[in-house]
């Protein structure tokens, strides 16, 4: 009985076994799969193919396997390597790994939230290759205006950026940014360490610009309307 049960499971195609792995979600389960046999193996690779999405979230990950998981995701779209409870051990080596892999391109979303572990370097080297993102959530890191400006250069279809509690930005990054990406439409910015005449730059730039937390914008307000002396 058990040999027929494995001869049945040898009967599916490739195609079959890799529609049922896309609805895997565990990477531990995925790799278990991988090392039942060549053509399961085969059937995991063409599942990551087909993914639009990969969370790490939740995850402890490093950057071989991120990068390594992320090399075979041909499709992806959106990309969340945030950090998890049990720690990411993401690197900037890590974020080389992965801007070298054939979706970069592509992507639409990324999130590097809490990676603090990564520096301007690794993030210069993912950015510049992400020229279709949309949305990217950056907070909680070390960056400094180095990153921003690579940003600016490299993402003229960015609507949305985290900043959250990235205390090394500075005024000029920021406002390099907002005059570069003319499609961006909402700034996080909360915990920051720049000024209000900042946020003032940031709208005379850009008016319809949405500024978080909001109670930032009343602060804005109020400045505006003191009188000059």
């Amino acid at each position: 009985m058990k040999k027929e049960e494995e001869a049945e499971i040898d009967r599916l195609p490739i195609d079959l076994l890799a529609h049922i792995f896309v609805f895997m979600t565990s990477f531990t389960d995925l790799a278990q799969a991988s090392s039942v046999c060549k053509k399961w193996k085969v059937g995991v690779k063409q599942s990551l193919a087909r993914r639009e999405n990969l969370s790490f979230a939740g995850w402890k990950m490093d950057d071989d396997s991120t990068a390594r998981l992320v090399g075979h995701a041909y499709s992806l779209r959106e990309l969340e390597i945030s950090r998890s409870r049990w720690g990411c051990q993401i690197s900037d080596n890590g974020l080389y790994r992965i801007s070298l892999a054939k979706c970069i391109g592509n992507l639409i979303s990324i999130s590097l939230w809490g990676l603090t572990g990564i520096t301007d370097n690794g993030v210069v080297q993912l950015i510049s290759r992400a020229n279709s993102l949309q949305h990217l959530n950056i907070g909680g890191t070390f960056i400094t205006d180095e990153s921003l400006y690579a940003i600016a250069d490299s993402c003229p279809q960015l609507k949305s950026i985290i900043l959250w509690s990235c205390r090394h930005v500075t005024e000029n990054g920021l406002l390099f940014l907002v005059n570069k990406c003319r499609k961006l439409e909402s700034i996080n910015l909360w915990g920051t360490r720049v000024p209000v005449d900042c946020f003032i730059g940031l709208l005379t730039i850009s008016p319809a610009l949405q500024i978080k937390p909001e109670g930032v914008l009343l602060n804005v307000g109020v400045a505006a309307m003191l009188p000059v002396v």
